[in-house]
């Protein structure tokens, strides 16, 4: 077989892009289909202990609802423990094996959990799958911004995004198809099953296709490094800006070396914890946003809270994540052109508004003016998610992180995704129960908050390649003067991905010159580096790529 299946340039861009858009799709689907079998009569049959609407005898419907949330929440927290493994498996395995790792665990996953008979096993089943998940979503969003190029990075990880509501999509529609199989158990077991076919589609194919190209300079592999971003590029490897790019990681990875864990938690030259806590904030915020309290229970909102029948509330449960699917295209042409600070407080602005209006259309259950109400801004919801939020939280913390630290620190972002994302999960059943439509009122007033946070501590990102963002928090003081430096500092590719400045060209290749001197220079003798720690015989040979370099 020819090497990258014999693509090169835009082509195998697109195909990184298939595969890694499989993967969202997969992830998007895990998430919601679910929600069309929590009212499904076949389904409760088996499983009567999470039927909110009519409690097993002697259960209160307080105690019903907590067991439903975790039942639903174990998926979630699956995905946490898959995300907190990947911080220390990330570097090691690579981005490529690790991916393949969490996808044979979704295949076992899913397998028992479409075989259940009995709540513990399904539970434990949606805990195994996502910890698969767990691993691949951490990861993937790194794998596909390190082999993009500045100019489409955001694009093609907003077209991941789409394909994350395109499996929720998928998974609605397949829900209410296959509920029309009542009272056969095939109405929930295929679905279910479903997830695996995807699974199995990213393990045929990512084998042949390249690994990151700044991982593989990590690992010392630049033969290996260089070759791929040729491919990438469609260019030769002699090529002046394939030298360029190739010298620009490398100078990055010499200075930056081996970050573990322990690392993302430094404040060094490269800011690695104020760069760690932005993409932590930054997925934090997608979840607390409300988002899966329509994801996991938009059937179950529109039949209970908005009194529609069942029928009704999964067709327009499918209706909603095809619309949803629909508006996140708009994302795909926007975040480039208006870049990602507009977006994400466009979205978190116009969520806020929409919870505020949910808030006081569904304190009226009966009402059918307020019940239309209801229904049309749960889809306008969706849409502000889709456009400011949806993808956004896979790309900027791949962005914003430093490269010595790209894959701990994504997976600790990571770890904030599903722990919060459980977090409403698990509250959102309860919270309906004690206080209903007040619910709606909490996520209205965190959107608002969120609309300052973005525009006075997120940089801009758009049209910078990593190494770029490395070179604003070389210079940045605190934090709140980052958002400025972004602003400020002259970009080195133009938006049609054209060099505008040589690598070679900048301070920051003249810093990482004088740094190799002065460490061929310090030899074996004791010589220090800048936090003081002592050379050894590898850091010079390898150019200062131990972590004494910061």
């Amino acid at each position: 077989m020819k090497k990258f299946y014999g693509l090169q340039g835009t082509r195998l861009n697109i195909a990184i892009a298939v595969v890694a858009g499989t993967d969202f799709a997969l992830f998007g689907y895990d998430q919601g289909v679910m929600g069309g079998l929590l009212t499904l009569g076949s389904f409760l049959r088996y499983f009567p202990e999470i039927d909110t609407v009519n409690p097993p005898p002697g259960s209160s419907a307080s105690h019903v609802a907590t067991i439903q949330a975790i039942t639903v929440g174990a998926y979630t927290l699956g995905c946490f423990f898959g995300a907190v493994a990947t911080i220390w498996l990330g570097n090691m395995l690579g981005r490529k094996k690790t991916i393949i790792t969490g996808s044979i665990i979704m295949v076992v996953g899913a397998a028992i959990q479409c075989s259940s008979y009995s709540l513990a096993q399904l539970i434990v089943s949606r805990w195994i799958t996502g910890f698969g998940n767990g691993m691949n979503t951490s990861t993937v969003p790194t794998w596909q911004s390190e082999t993009s190029k500045p100019h489409r990075r955001g694009q093609m990880v907003m077209i991941e995004g789409s394909l994350i509501v395109f499996g929720v999509m998928l998974s609605y529609w397949l829900d209410l198809g296959f509920s029309f199989l009542e009272p056969s158990s095939i109405a929930w077991r295929f679905p279910i099953a479903f997830q695996i076919i995807l699974a199995l589609f990213i393990l045929a194919l990512i084998p042949g296709l390249p690994e990151s190209p700044r991982w593989l300079v990590l690992k010392g592999r630049h033969k290996e490094a260089l070759e791929v971003l040729a491919a990438l590029s469609g260019l030769p490897a002699d090529d002046k800006k394939i030298q360029a790019e190739f010298q620009a990681v490398k100078d990055v990875t010499e200075e930056m070396s081996w970050g573990g864990f322990r690392d993302c938690f430094k404040m060094n030259r490269n800011r690695n914890f104020h760069r760690t806590a932005l993409a932590y904030v930054n997925q934090m915020f997608q979840q607390i946003s409300g988002i899966n309290l329509v994801t996991y229970y938009a059937a179950t909102i529109f039949e209970n809270s908005i009194g529609l029948s069942p029928f009704l509330s999964r067709l327009l449960s499918a209706c909603n994540g095809t619309e949803y699917w629909m508006a996140s295209w708009i994302a795909i042409f926007t975040i480039e052109r208006f870049g990602r600070r507009s977006l994400m407080m466009f979205g978190a602005a116009g969520m806020s508004v929409s919870m505020a209006i949910l808030a006081g259309a569904v304190s009226h259950i009966g009402n059918a003016s307020l019940g239309l109400l209801a229904t049309v801004f749960l889809f306008v919801f969706n849409s502000f998610f889709a456009i400011g939020w949806l993808g956004m939280t896979w790309l900027y913390p791949a962005e914003i992180t430093p490269l010595s630290i790209r894959a701990p620190a994504n997976a600790i972002s990571t770890t904030a995704n599903w722990i919060f994302n459980f977090l409403v999960v698990m509250i959102t059943p309860v919270a309906f129960a004690n206080i209903g439509y007040q619910t709606y009122i909490i996520f209205a007033v965190i959107n608002a908050a969120m609309v300052p946070s973005v525009y006075f501590f997120f940089p801009e990102t758009a049209y910078r390649s990593l190494e770029e963002m490395d070179e604003i928090f070389h210079r940045t003081a605190n934090v709140f003067d980052v958002v400025k430096i972004a602003h400020e500092l002259p970009h080195r590719y133009d938006k049609r991905g054209e060099l505008l400045i040589d690598y070679a060209d900048t301070e920051e290749a003249r810093e990482a010159e004088r740094r190799r001197s002065s460490v061929v220079g310090a030899g074996t003798g004791g010589m220090f580096a800048n936090d003081g720690e002592k050379m050894t015989r590898e850091h010079v040979e390898i150019g200062g790529a131990g972590n004494g370099i910061q």
